[in-house]
């Protein structure tokens, strides 16, 4: 059972080289268990940086879908990640097309070691709760893009993984769908104090409004300006510290508008 403070992942001087040219280096961070008194409280980690500066080969060294040149990836007590102990969804909501909802979950059910039956009861209790289970017949086709994303989510939670990212899960989305995301995010992470989310998005002001911890990725530059190959964590907001995480409504607080605020600006130097 981990504890305050207790470290949930670190990423250790990760490098990652395709074809001669660095995507990320030396990539260094910790996220840590956070706990409320009387509320069960899981870690919200949101990672921004411009496009193309290798969020995504980050987010694939994470799920351990591609392996790091150098560097290490370690969950709780210093442990290498399991292989397939990390939940991935995409942006495309990967769902199998011929099958139903009730029976995409209940595969997933099956692939995490879930006798039939078993699968068939935690995949509709999942769907009742994520407000699919009207849908439960229906096929990924006759989902709208909403419904298609808590379905992959839901698919995800099939296996009991405590480490879960989201491949920009904001994107194209509504005021109200945005609304929404923001709140099942918030759900999601608070069914296990252990529970971490880590959202890849471009999306600033969603991502403050949900997460209590924000790393920014950017590359360095030579003297002349020039952006450098390769890149690394560059800077940290920490949401709980600045008095801007668990609340509703945070938007409203002007602290909120000024941290948005900075992070643009951060953007055009990253």
């Amino acid at each position: 059972m981990a504890k305050e403070g207790d470290v949930l992942l670190k990423v250790e001087d990760v490098r990652v080289e395709l074809g001669g040219r660095k995507i990320l280096d030396g990539v260094s961070f910790e996220i840590k268990d956070r706990t409320r008194p009387g509320v069960t409280t899981g870690q919200i980690v949101a990672l921004l940086g411009p496009s193309g500066v290798g969020k995504t080969t980050l987010l694939r060294s994470l799920a351990g879908l591609d392996t790091p040149t150098s560097g290490r990836i370690l969950g709780e007590k210093d442990v290498p990640l399991a292989p397939g102990s990390v939940g991935v969804v995409f942006q495309n909501y990967p769902l199998l097309r011929h099958r139903t909802l009730l029976d995409n979950l209940v595969v997933a059910g099956g692939i995490a070691g879930l006798n039939k039956s078993k699968a068939t009861d935690q995949a509709k209790a999942l769907l009742q709760r994520f407000g699919l289970a009207e849908q439960h017949r229906h096929f990924p086709s006759q989902l709208s893009g909403g419904q298609r994303q808590r379905a992959a989510i839901a698919q995800q939670l099939m296996h009991q993984r405590q480490l879960l990212i989201f491949d920009e899960p904001f994107s194209g989305l509504d005021p109200a769908a945005l609304v929404d995301v923001v709140e099942m995010l918030v759900e999601v992470a608070n069914m296990h104090d252990t529970n971490t989310l880590i959202i890849i998005t471009h999306d600033i002001r969603a991502a403050l409004l949900c997460s209590d911890l924000v790393f920014m990725m950017g590359r360095n530059f030579s003297p002349e300006g020039k952006p450098i190959s390769g890149a690394s964590i560059k800077r940290t907001y920490d949401l709980v510290e600045r008095g801007l995480a668990w609340h509703p409504h945070i938007e409203q607080d002007p602290r909120f508008g000024a941290l948005e605020l900075e992070i643009k600006s951060a953007f055009r130097s990253l």
